[in-house]
């Protein structure tokens, strides 16, 4: 299993990439399954762990990030004899030495940072093999072995026995998420706003989102660890997802669906694929939509939202998805 070293493996509060490694591996390991887990040495896993970095580059600012990551790919492929698949969690950069070994290399691809990455995808498209996190995310030129929704671990959230009144924002403050928005639709619905997660981008922080904290109808509470992930997303009358982009897949939004909150998100990218408008939570395309959605989203059974992410999201249902992939694969191996 080959994961991202930006972060520790699993993260201590943002990492998605590193959350999603963790929870394979260790869902895998729990199957009975053999697994060598390449992360950072400070990664908690129950696997057998391989590390060439100490730490992650994005909390240790003398490490260099290509340096880093070269070192630490190199160290997969360099073993590849030993393994029966190797999973590449890590984005586009492994498939450049997947042709020199002859182990199968499963590449989940967790969306495209930019059109300019594709051509890496399309060339190695026929010698591997690409799993989907959504339909949404599927690239026309490209095939795809399956498309498997990310796991979480259901057991560690719950339905909060008394939910507030107030909104949430759960994510990386950047333009894409719709942070500015967030606040936009607290202030017309006369709630407040807890906002959670790191600042991916200083100026939009400092210049849409920080002047309207004010610790009454905004307050920025910021990144948010594991073990206090339920109590906040729980605790929301709705977790506010207005994204201004087409999102592969959005982790806070399975999250907070296992705590029975229910879900408004703009209807872009893989959010038809996971909210069921009305029932888990509502679609909308505009601010008076979400403003609206807002004022219903009180009459839905948070019961029933965290019985249906608990069916479609609990990791159990992942792991037996990509056991299933790389059966396939090995299956039909030569």
């Amino acid at each position: 299993m080959l994961a991202p070293i930006a972060w520790r493996t699993p993260p201590r509060h943002y990492g998605p990439w590193e959350q999603f490694a963790s929870l394979l591996t260790e869902g895998l390991v729990a199957a009975g399954h053999d697994v060598t887990l390449f992360a950072t040495a400070d990664s908690i896993t129950t696997a057998d762990l391989v590390a060439t970095a100490a730490t992650g580059w994005s909390e240790d600012a003398t490490i260099d990030p290509k340096v880093a990551e070269c070192l630490h790919i190199a160290s997969v492929f360099e073993r590849a004899d030993r393994f029966d698949v190797i999973h590449n969690g890590f984005d586009f950069l492994p498939l450049t030495y997947s042709g020199l070994v002859e182990t199968p290399v499963v590449t989940t691809i967790h969306g495209f940072s930019s059109p300019r990455i594709v051509p890496v995808y399309e060339r190695y498209d026929a010698t591997t093999h690409f799993v989907a996190i959504s339909d949404a995310d599927r690239h026309p030129a490209l095939h795809y072995a399956a498309t498997v929704h990310h796991g979480i671990d259901t057991s560690a959230f719950a339905v909060h026995p008394m939910p507030g009144d107030h909104l949430l924002f759960f994510g990386r403050i950047h333009p894409d998420k719709g942070t500015a928005e967030a606040i936009a639709v607290a202030q017309r619905t006369g709630r407040r706003l807890d906002i959670a997660g790191i600042v991916q981008d200083e100026r939009y922080f400092h210049d849409h989102v920080e002047p309207h904290i004010d610790g009454r109808q905004v307050r920025y509470v910021g990144p948010v660890d594991a073990t206090s992930r339920s109590e906040v997303l729980g605790g929301a009358h709705a977790l506010l997802h207005l994204i201004d982009f087409d999102e592969p897949f959005g982790y806070s939004v399975a999250e907070a669906m296992a705590c029975g909150t229910p879900v408004v998100a703009n209807r872009r990218g893989s959010m038809p694929e996971l909210i069921d408008d009305g029932v888990t939570g509502f679609l909308v395309s505009d601010l008076e939509g979400a403003v609206d959605a807002v004022g219903r989203a009180g009459d839905l059974d948070r019961d029933a939202i965290r019985a249906t992410a608990v069916d479609r999201f609990d990791v159990a249902t992942m792991i037996d998805r990509y056991v299933d992939v790389y059966r396939t694969i090995l299956d039909h191996r030569p």
